[in-house]
């Protein structure tokens, strides 16, 4: 933190108000809105980036958030403030550029940052300051130049700052019930090297870890201010580091639970090999860890050698799969259809895949080539790329020209999810799921606290009355009562999930997608 010295730089720091904005996030499989109305929730994740700025600047200065995923931008937010600092993922485009119109309509100075515009500054050159790439190093830079007068357009710097002395969020700015999870960074980086993923451009390889300390000081933050939800450990991968992670994290994230009552669970994205390791697994499930992400992309092994995907292949991923589910902890994937070695017969495989593995969560894309990526210089030297990247994994766009047909490849990718969010494929999953999987602790209807009551009957409501697939909700609930009790409150929550999933693949099939029609694909991948 920048510390202003002078008698006239102190009353400037005391006046200083700032208005933290962060952009509406668009209805796609990740928003989970569907489902969080069940729950009178607005949005799954808090705006950790810009609550970690706000704990940057000077405490003096006078703060407010807006996350406009759960509440409006009023024009007297912006109007109060000296500066809007903003910062958005590329999800969040539209948005952006919206809000930064009107903030300077009503004649604001505007800060942007995030992994957007780090990634495409030359987009926002309209913005008064850009505070690019890891906020340690470039808003430190940015608060000595306010303080002197003296401040430019640019703030970057290519150095990977050690995330030891990252400060723990300003939670105090968040409206906590509106969100269904909270968040911690635990780490920066990976190791691999997949060819679409721009994580190592912006993190690097090197995976960066915050100290056992830092990790508990910010579990305490969210306990102290009552949160007993899920917390997501937000990580590039939670495992890059594993003996850290055994020697040093897990067991201190073991030893504070056993002093919280009510401990929240935990949830995070890893690579598979974690399935090679079982005492990596057995501490994560003692540590609290009942769900991970992981990235599978593809069951075919020529799409995997394509991205350099090398910790997928010669694997067993199914298998793999399963041994993570019968440790307890359940995996949600990541699939990607539109490799230049996809075959016809991809789609067709992506689906059974999927329904074998009781992925329930199943998050399927189409390829992009984000900017910085080894994918989108490749396709530039081939000249395939045509249009911007918007992030939306649900809108049907593609930044390159495929080698599959592009109008085979869009009617593929909406057979796929029209395919495994119908009802009667979706509860299969779940059911598929529930016999690989075994938790460390006792799941019963008795965990269903009072302030869950609402949430249960609008979900039995939606779910058994309201939706098409009412007749399978109930076939399937029904079994779980009968044959799997415990399983109750587990199953209601992931049919609300499918809920959502079946609600943004209606909308794909109803024209949101810009591609027209070309043959029917069912014909080619049967």
């Amino acid at each position: 933190m920048i510390m202003l010295t002078s008698q006239h730089d102190r009353r400037q720091e005391t006046s200083v108000k700032i208005l933290l904005i962060s952009p509406d996030y668009p209805d796609t499989f990740w928003s989970f809105k569907h489902a969080l109305k069940m729950i009178n929730k607005k949005a799954a994740l808090p705006p950790l980036g810009l609550a970690t700025v706000a704990a940057m600047v000077p405490a003096a200065w006078e703060k407010k958030l807006v996350d406009m995923s759960v509440e409006k931008l009023k024009e007297k937010d912006i109007l109060w403030a000296d500066y809007i600092f903003i910062s958005a993922m590329i999800v969040h485009r539209e948005s952006m550029h919206a809000t930064i119109e009107l903030c300077h309509a009503l004649g604001k100075k505007v800060v942007a940052g995030g992994p957007l515009v780090s990634s495409e500054p030359e987009e926002f050159d309209s913005v008064d300051y850009l505070v690019l790439n890891e906020g340690e190093i470039t808003i430190p830079q940015f608060l000595a130049d306010m303080a002197q007068g003296t401040l430019k357009h640019i703030y970057s710097s290519p150095e990977r700052p050690s995330i030891t002395e990252t400060p723990v969020p300003d939670w105090s700015l968040i409206k906590m019930n509106k969100y269904s999870s909270m968040s911690i960074q635990y780490s920066r980086g990976c190791p691999f090297d997949c060819e679409f993923c721009n994580i190592v451009t912006m993190n690097g390889h090197r995976p960066r870890t915050k100290t056992k300390d830092q990790i508990i000081r910010e579990l305490d933050a969210l306990y102290n201010r009552n949160w007993r939800g899920s917390v997501f450990i937000v990580d590039d991968n939670f495992i890059a580091n594993k003996k850290k992670l055994k020697e040093e994290i897990l067991p201190a994230i073991i030893e504070w639970r056993k002093t919280k009552r009510g401990a929240p669970s935990l949830f995070t994205e890893a690579s598979i090999n974690m399935a090679d390791d079982d005492e990596l697994m057995r501490m994560m499930v003692k540590a609290g860890f009942d769900r991970v992400f992981v990235g599978i992309e593809t069951p075919n092994e020529e799409s995997l050698v394509e991205c350099n995907k090398s910790q997928n292949e010669n694997r067993d991923l199914i298998a793999s799969i399963k041994r993570i589910q019968n440790f307890g902890m359940e995996v949600q994937g990541g699939f990607i259809v539109g490799f230049d070695n996809d075959p016809a017969s991809i789609f067709k495989k992506q689906i059974d895949f999927i329904q074998k593995s009781g992925i329930v969560t199943a998050m399927v894309g189409l390829l992009n080539a984000p900017r910085g990526t080894r994918l989108y210089e490749r396709l530039k030297k081939e000249d395939r790329i045509i249009e911007g990247f918007t992030g939306d994994n649900t809108d049907c766009s593609m930044n390159f020209v495929p080698k599959m047909k592009k109008e085979t490849l869009i009617d593929g990718y909406q057979h796929i999810l029209h395919t495994i969010y119908a009802p009667k494929a979706y509860y299969e999953r779940i059911t598929t799921f529930l016999k690989e999987f075994h938790p460390h602790y006792e799941v019963s209807i008795d965990k269903l606290k009072w302030s869950h009551v609402a949430g249960l009957f609008n979900s039995i409501w939606i779910l058994g009355v309201v939706d098409k697939g009412r007749a399978q909700f109930w076939k399937f609930m029904l079994t779980v009562l009968v044959k799997r009790p415990k399983f109750f409150p587990l199953s209601l929550f992931l049919a609300a999930y499918g809920y959502h999933f079946r609600k943004v693949a209606d909308k794909i099939g109803k024209g949101y997608c810009a591609v027209p029609a070309g043959v029917p694909v069912e014909a080619e991948i049967r």
